[in-house]
């Protein structure tokens, strides 16, 4: 493993990734200004997570060390890409960019926000039972020879480096603005089995890069005057630890956060309900009878 002072002082700007902070940056900025002048204040902690959280740990892992070390180490990338996936959005998330955008945008601005989430792509990128998939497709390349090609070229670290934090975003959207994709009880219980059962699934590529004996991408690591550099099964090993561990630990979080949405999606159906009068509650209940029939 490297030493504490190469992981600290391991930089590089990476393009792409400025591009994509600077612009998040700016945005985040002109929404509280416009918010700010339609009267909306939007709270300080949210502002400072999605900076420091947020793009904090975008700039690390782009222009840290494991962005500075993706090409020549798979663990590194593995990691980069993993925790671009699964934990940057949710720590953007955190900063409410969708709820700014609301209160920033005039009517007409908010009518298209809402088309762009309604988009059959946000949907399916945003629902927990697909979600798990996209991920499960992307590491699954880590199997093949693609790997190299994803870690080395530089147009691929590019479309990785914006794209991914993207559909990380799409996949947490749910999590994140939760009365955009508001859905009924019994469509979360049928999404918890699904995504409960997805959890033994999505453990597979970073086991079978655990366990191989040969390294799946036939590209032997070239020598290095660093001595703590792996050779390259060990190397494949650790990227198959790292891929394992995270998919699994991220697994938890979202079991909890589906029981919460679980949980607000029944108290709204309750509320619903209690608000219904009683005539509109017998013809709720002569309707469901007719289906029955």
């Amino acid at each position: 493993m490297p030493p504490l002072d190469v992981v600290l002082t391991a930089w590089q700007i990476d393009w792409a990734a400025a591009a994509l902070i600077g612009g998040s940056a700016l945005l985040y900025a002109l929404g509280l200004r416009a918010a700010a002048a339609r009267g909306h204040r939007h709270p300080v902690w949210r502002t400072l997570a999605f900076y420091l959280l947020g793009l904090g740990s975008l700039t690390v892992l782009t222009c840290g060390f494991p962005g500075v070390y993706s090409a020549q180490l798979r663990w590194a990338f593995t990691l980069k890409i993993s925790l671009l996936l699964f934990v940057v959005p949710l720590l953007i998330g955190l900063g409410k960019p969708i709820s700014l955008a609301r209160a920033a945008l005039p009517p007409r601005g908010v009518g298209r926000l809402n088309r762009a989430l309604a988009h059959s792509a946000v949907r399916l990128a945003g629902n927990s039972m697909a979600a798990p998939l996209l991920g499960l497709a992307l590491f699954s390349t880590f199997l093949t020879p693609a790997f190299y090609t994803l870690r080395t070229a530089p147009w691929a670290e590019a479309l990785l480096t914006v794209g991914v934090p993207l559909l990380g975003m799409m996949m947490a959207l749910p999590i994140i603005e939760d009365a955009d994709f508001r859905r009924s009880s019994a469509f979360f219980i049928m999404e918890f089995v699904f995504v409960f059962i997805e959890l033994l699934v999505d453990a597979v590529p970073g086991i079978l890069l655990r366990l191989n004996g040969q390294v799946l991408d036939h590209v032997a690591s070239t020598p290095s005057a660093l001595g703590w550099f792996p050779n390259a099964l060990r190397d494949q090993q650790l990227a198959g630890d790292v891929l394992w561990f995270i998919c699994e630990i991220v697994d938890l979080p979202l079991i909890i956060l589906m029981f919460i949405r679980f949980s607000r999606s029944d108290k709204r159906e309750a509320r619903g309900f209690d608000e219904l009068t009683d005539s509109q509650l017998d013809e709720l209940n002569a309707e469901h009878l007719r289906r029955g029939r």
